[in-house]
């Protein structure tokens, strides 16, 4: 018997064993998108449900319009891609989970309303929310000076971008902590992402300090990301601390973080002068105050990324 397809098959039985893997990287502190890759499971989620004991509360059920208590229903822009913050762990045609997806379902039990739930691709997400098409979104957005132009915010957390590698490469040593060390190199990012924009608004520094540039590859999916790192068409990933902090947690996946490089606020998104952003600030400062938001938080691990209090448009942390 020759043994080449026996081989070649256990080739492709690995590619497949890692599907689930290659759907984690993350994009966007205010910044996913991309989907579990077809006929792949990502990982299981966990199974306690924190979200259930939330019930409503009158005062932060107030402040909402009353077309909007009489209605009963908010519409989400909801961007699903890679776990802890939201992702499908039993496949897209099944409820979506995460941190993201836990949070937006507390704040509306509190609010004491139904959320109706549209999947959509990070980067379509803020321009709807001026149309109308979504009362507000999520998908780990980051509060930036440039967003808060056009975008009201309400955090519930605080992550921000990271780097990652794969495993085995050291040419970056241990953590990034200035762009310059990328020069040369290239990155890969999240489409619409604040990594894509922090990425093309420094692209001089590499001149500047008289070095090669580093070249940036946008993908519109997170699989396509990873894939990319570990076929080495790219060198590094620019994406979300905790999505990248998680994603080095599964041995499968080959990377290793490269540590924390800035620090951001994540949050709902609203229209500008959107009427409920008092509302979902005061939602989550419900769900802080009873213990709620910890156990979410914990149920994920990334209580580290804990807020103590919600914001309504907080400047960009420098």
């Amino acid at each position: 018997m020759n043994p080449r397809p026996i081989r070649t098959r256990l080739r492709i039985a690995v590619t497949i064993a890692l599907l689930p893997v290659l759907s984690l990287t993350a994009c966007g502190s205010g910044d996913t998108s991309g989907t579990t890759p077809a006929g792949a499971q990502a990982s299981p989620a966990p199974t306690d449900d924190p979200v259930a004991a939330v019930r409503k509360v009158d005062s932060a059920a107030a402040l909402l319009p009353a077309d909007v208590r009489q209605a009963g229903t908010l519409r989400v822009g909801s961007s699903v891609g890679f776990p802890p913050g939201a992702y499908y762990p039993n496949g897209q045609d099944k409820p979506p989970a995460g941190q993201d997806i836990d949070i937006a379902d507390a704040v509306a039990k509190v609010l004491g309303v139904r959320l109706e739930r549209q999947d959509a691709s990070f980067e379509t997400i803020l321009p709807a929310l001026g149309s109308g098409k979504y009362d507000f979104g999520t998908g780990n957005f980051g509060v930036t000076t440039e967003r808060l132009k056009t975008i009201d915010f309400v955090t519930y957390i605080n992550d921000g971008q990271g780097f990652a590698v794969k495993t085995g490469n050291t040419a970056l040593g241990k953590k990034v902590t200035d762009l310059t060390q990328l020069c040369g190199l290239t990155i890969g990012t999240g489409a619409g992402t604040t990594f894509e924009a922090t990425l093309t608004a420094q692209k001089g520094v590499c001149a500047k300090a008289g070095r090669k540039p580093y070249d940036v590859k946008v993908y519109s999916e997170n699989a396509a990301t990873l894939t990319a790192l570990q076929q080495g068409r790219i060198d590094v990933v620019m994406s979300t601390i905790n999505g990248l902090r998680y994603q080095a947690a599964q041995p499968a996946s080959q990377t290793t973080f490269l540590g924390e490089f800035h620090r951001l606020d994540v949050g709902f998104a609203f229209k500008k002068g959107s009427p409920l952003t008092k509302a979902f600030q005061a939602a989550v400062n419900e769900l802080i105050k009873d213990g709620t938001y910890a156990r979410i938080l914990s149920k994920w691990g990334t209580s580290a990324s804990a807020i103590d209090t919600s914001r309504i448009n907080p400047p960009e942390h420098t």
